[in-house]
């Protein structure tokens, strides 16, 4: 049980949250692509990029893993962001450490689906096998983490560049 809830149930939950967070944070990617700040959507991608890291640590585990390491730097990456973008208004050097520190965040969050999918996935777990407790490997899951990042670094240079937003509520 975590939360009151089965752990069947908690991992469904956590599922969502990560999916909400993800989607939301495409979003407002390709809205800063075009210097659009779009406040509500990037809240709600900020807080739930924070409870998918923050409730990935309910899981039960027993030692630390690189899981919760990629979760302790999201969260960190995350809380930079937010002093970026709400107490400091995206002003001088704050928006490109916003602009790094949110969409590594969310790079980060799509590194564990693109995992999470290698490992639950029966068809994608054919192609890159895991042996617990390592991660699933081979050359299919390295291509798809490598376009994801290439993807990732392409965008977060190109919004580095392009995001002017006028005003941020």
């Amino acid at each position: 049980m975590v939360l009151g809830m089965s752990l069947a149930a908690f991992t469904l939950v956590h599922v969502i949250i990560s999916l909400i967070a993800i989607v939301a944070g495409l979003i407002v990617m390709f809205g800063m692509l075009g210097s659009k700040s779009q406040p509500g959507l990037t809240a709600i991608f900020l807080l739930f990029t924070i409870l998918t890291s923050a409730t990935g640590f309910l899981f039960p585990f027993k030692e630390l893993l690189p899981s919760h390491m990629v979760g302790i730097l999201s969260l960190v990456l995350l809380a930079v962001a937010c002093l970026a973008l709400y107490v400091m208004k995206l002003s001088g050097a704050w928006r490109p450490v916003y602009v790094v520190t949110a969409l590594v965040s969310l790079y980060l969050n799509v590194f564990v689906l693109i995992t999470q999918s290698f490992l639950k996935i029966p068809a994608l777990a054919a192609l890159a096998p895991a042996v617990p407790p390592n991660p699933p490997a081979g050359p299919v899951f390295a291509v798809a983490q490598g376009v994801a990042l290439v993807f990732f670094v392409i965008v977060i240079i190109g919004t580095w560049r392009r995001f002017r937003p006028i005003a941020f509520a």
